[in-house]
């Protein structure tokens, strides 16, 4: 039987609704709308066809430990009694994020600081004090996500690493373009799925042309990145994740035209390119 367990998809303030409805159209189960946030179930090719194919999902985290604390150093103490070595080995780098809504908890960074101790201090009991992981801020092998919802904290994966939005198409960019996500939830809003001509009159770089090409053809948003952080997870599947990415049954072709113009012609061959 395959292993299902929960995920959260972060999206733009909103975008809820058309996150969930792209993640029905997935074959999610569980399906629940919360505050910039969309929660569900599925399992690792569920986690996988997340990150590839939501055009309006900002990150991927999968929950792996939920509890309270009511203070730091509850924190601290339940993050060092936590079992890291299913996820983490001592040779490993990670990285910790955290977002804070606590009255508690006021201080993000310093949550930070102390989930990073107790994953050392963990490491540190287990060795006899000889070896532990370290922390990388650039591309570390595992990342740690907190979030903290007054005196309640869950403990989550980060599957996406840089935020979904950057595709990984854009070779250079306008100055101030509209973020990616929020493109393709305004189109997707719009109702638009390739079905006449489009037309962006003030198209800047191109973000509102590449999104609209994108769902017009059915090309998972995802398709140009080079890496995922789940990648370098103990559980992960390259059978399971090749087969998503070389799944091309969602494209198709596109009947119509999509046209931009701009007042700028740096902004017209940066969309080119």
């Amino acid at each position: 039987m395959t292993k299902t367990f929960p995920m959260i998809a972060k999206t733009l303030p909103g975008l809820e609704p058309v996150l969930e409805q792209e993640l029905t159209a997935l074959g999610a189960n569980n399906i629940q709308i919360g505050r910039r946030m969309v929660s569900y179930e599925g399992d690792l090719k569920m986690l996988y066809k997340s990150n590839l194919y939501l055009r309006t999902a900002l990150k991927v985290l999968r929950p792996i430990y939920e509890f309270d604390a009511e203070d730091i150093d509850i924190l601290y103490t339940t993050l060092l009694n936590f079992d890291w070595s299913q996820w983490l080995t001592a040779d490993m780098t990670f990285a910790v994020d955290a977002v804070v809504y606590s009255s508690t908890f006021k201080h993000s960074r310093y949550v930070v600081y102390k989930t990073k101790d107790a994953i050392v201090d963990y490491f540190r009991e287990q060795t006899g004090g000889t070896k532990r992981p370290s922390v990388k801020l650039s591309n570390p092998q595992l990342i740690f996500h907190l979030h903290i919802a007054e005196q309640h904290v869950t403990l989550c994966l980060d599957s996406s690493g840089e935020s979904l939005h950057k595709r990984g198409y854009r070779m250079e960019q306008d100055r101030a373009p509209i973020n990616e996500v929020l493109a393709a939830g305004i189109l997707l809003k719009a109702g638009w799925h390739g079905q006449c001509d489009l037309m962006d009159p003030f198209c800047g770089s191109g973000t509102f042309l590449v999104e609209a090409a994108l769902i017009a053809t059915g090309t998972p948003p995802g398709i140009y990145r080079e890496s995922y952080p789940f990648e370098r997870w103990p559980d992960f599947d390259s059978e399971l994740c090749s087969e998503v990415y070389n799944d091309d049954s969602s494209e198709h072709s596109f009947d119509y035209h999509i046209y931009g113009s701009d007042l700028s012609p740096q902004a017209i061959a940066k969309a080119k390119r």
